[in-house]
Parts: C-alpha cells; sequence; structure tokens
C-alpha cells in the first residue's frame, strides 16, 4: 500500500504567532502515525515562489495523510496558521 504524504509551503506572515500552531499541531499529526521528514531547515527556490519554509510528512497510507488532515483537531489548530501564515498543503500518495 503506497505511503501518504502532507506537503507544506509556508510564507510565515506573524513570526510571533506561528510557533503555536508548530507546537500545537505536531502532537495531533503524529497520533495519527505523521513522521516529519522535512520541517524548516535551508531551502533554495531556484523556480517558483520563495515561501521559506517547507514542510514534509509521511504517513503510512494516503488514507492515514487525510485522516490527519480532516481531524477536527487539526483543523481547529490549523486556524492559528491560516492567521499566521501563507500556506499551501498538499496531500499527495507516494510510491
Amino acid at each position: 500500500m503506497p505511503k501518504g504524504y502532507i506537503i507544506g509551503h509556508v510564507k510565515v506572515t506573524d513570526p510571533e504567532g506561528y510557533p503555536e500552531y508548530v507546537r500545537r499541531d505536531t502532537p495531533i499529526l503524529e497520533s495519527h502515525g505523521g513522521r516529519f521528514i522535512v520541517r524548516g531547515g535551508a531551502s533554495q527556490t531556484p523556480e517558483g515562489e520563495e515561501m521559506g519554509r517547507h514542510v514534509v510528512i509521511e504517513f503510512d497510507t494516503y488514507e492515514a495523510a487525510q485522516a490527519a488532515y480532516n481531524d477536527p483537531a487539526y483543523q481547529e489548530v490549523a486556524e492559528i496558521r491560516r492567521r499566521c501564515a501563507i500556506s499551501t498543503l498538499i496531500l499527495v500518495e507516494g510510491v
């Protein structure tokens, strides 16, 4: 069964408020089996818009990634991200 991933590209607009999102989203995503493969760190954007922060979370299945994103507890915490950043999140099935 293919793995699932949540990929996020984030431009933080409120650096004081954003850490609360990171603190609160981690246990929720990990409770669904999520493993952070990439979370911030050095990056380059040779093409496209620079977002500044990139996140890749691996799950055992695509369905687990969907369940994590759709978890009401995560959606509540995601409101912090939506207030403190411009972001694109992608759910994708891996190989």
